[in-house]
């Protein structure tokens, strides 16, 4: 059995362009490794979702990734919550995947 200090998840935070420094400060300050950061675009066109749940064109995204140590991801998740307002619509989301349960 792995040792929960040792183990590493991996990090993906989708939120809006304008959140993006405050998001990568809150990693880098995180102690976070490997952070990527991608302006993202849905493959769903923007008016589908303005029509059907009112959300923001998908042009406006940044897609974060990054290794976070396993132990750290639950104060992580929560400092998107307090410090991002990730708990209010149209901020963003984040989700992690053990490392050891990555596969290609």
């Amino acid at each position: 059995m792995m040792d929960s200090d040792n183990t590493l998840d991996y990090l993906t935070v989708i939120t809006a362009r304008k959140f993006k420094d405050n998001a990568l400060k809150l990693l880098l300050d995180s102690g976070c490794y490997l952070i990527d950061v991608v302006y993202a675009k849905g493959s769903v066109q923007s008016g589908y979702f303005k029509d059907m749940l009112g959300l923001v064109d998908d042009e406006k995204k940044v897609m974060i990734t990054c290794m976070v140590k396993s132990n750290l991801t639950p104060l992580l998740m929560e400092q998107f919550v307090t410090k991002l307002k990730f708990d209010q619509p149209n901020t963003g989301i984040a989700y992690v995947i053990p490392v050891e349960k990555l596969s290609v």
